[in-house]
């Protein structure tokens, strides 16, 4: 899973320094308006790399992600390690955002001027003896592939996230965990009333971090695309009713809408949540989702998508086929 951020023209300019540069020892670069940018250069105080890790860890901070280029292995073509460090009480969107990107950075650098890279959270695993673990447990595992790389600082950077504003917790299963207001909540216990055209509305702020009521209301099928924004992403919930296996029903739906045009950080944090959104409404409301949506427009949820989802599927008739005999083709 990448994010769509790439590497600034000012950290190509700053890496090729680096590499350039015998009084360099790295850089540490941030997520800025997309892109990855350069905003401090490490001297190098002396040949051997360890000497240099107090003026690393000296720039960081415990509540805001960064990335890491070093120089490790003097007058090597493939001497640098790529550090994605992301703190743990770094804001829940920075550490999706980082872990999701932390290979991009490395592919546009060129894969290969790295012979290694890490994934820290805390600052002593940027010491001395930290980096020594590493390098310990790095020569007992085998190699990841690209793909599980990626998953792994995601899921890295999940496991790790404990931030958010006031208010009651949505838990997750052991996934992201998202503060949710009082009445977002109250809205989701509603729905275990099964009321047919009920509506619920949800939006995430990112600012804050948590899950908030946009509304409720009530509608038919036919007069749902209209009520959900098509400006801004949203989490909607409905009740469905539906008589087409001969008994009035109302199952619930989940209908995940983001329009084109959004940041890349607000499509990374609903598409990183969702999941987990889902398993605290079955774990926490005990309402069970039925169908669930993803579209780009609520256009595209129209009473015939619906009707079609819940249509009984036909099994085709298929006349026996005698077995062919030995031999033939």
């Amino acid at each position: 899973m990448q994010s769509g951020i790439s590497v600034s023209q000012e950290l190509h300019d700053a890496f090729n320094e680096l590499v350039s540069s015998p009084t360099q020892r790295g850089l540490i670069a941030t997520i800025e308006a997309e892109s990855i940018k350069p905003i401090h250069v490490l001297p190098a105080t002396s040949p051997e790399f360890f000497s240099d890790l107090d003026s690393l860890t000296s720039q960081l901070s415990d509540k805001q992600a960064a990335y890491i280029v070093v120089r490790r292995y003097q007058n090597a073509p493939d001497g640098y390690v790529a550090v994605t460090y992301v703190p743990d009480s770094a804001p829940v969107r920075q550490k999706m955002l980082f872990a999701s990107t932390r290979l991009t950075l490395v592919r546009e650098l060129g894969t290969e001027r790295f012979r290694d890279t890490l994934f820290a959270t805390e600052l002593k695993e940027l010491s001395r003896e930290g980096w020594e673990k590493h390098d310990a447990s790095g020569a007992l595992k085998a190699p990841l592939t690209e793909e599980e790389e990626t998953l792994k600082g995601v899921r890295e950077a999940e496991a790790e996230a404990r931030g958010g504003t006031e208010g009651r917790r949505l838990e997750t299963g052991g996934k992201l965990g998202m503060a949710i207001s009082d009445d977002a909540s109250s809205a989701l216990a509603s729905l275990k009333e099964e009321v047919g055209g009920k509506l619920v509305q949800l939006r995430i702020d990112t600012r804050n971090e948590s899950i908030e009521l946009v509304r409720t209301s009530n509608t038919d099928p036919s007069g749902l695309a209209s009520e959900i924004s098509t400006a801004e992403p949203r989490y909607s919930l409905y009740r469905y009713t539906n008589d087409l296996e001969g008994s009035e029903r109302s199952p619930l739906l989940f209908i995940y809408t983001c329009p084109d045009g959004q940041k890349v950080r607000d499509r990374m944090m609903y598409a990183g949540f969702k999941n987990g959104f889902l398993t605290a409404l079955k774990n926490e409301h005990g309402l069970e989702v039925v169908k669930k949506f993803e579209v780009t427009s609520p256009s595209e949820i129209t009473v015939s998508t619906l009707e079609d989802e819940f249509r009984p599927k036909q099994e085709e008739k298929q006349g026996f086929s005698r077995p062919k005999r030995p031999g033939k083709r």
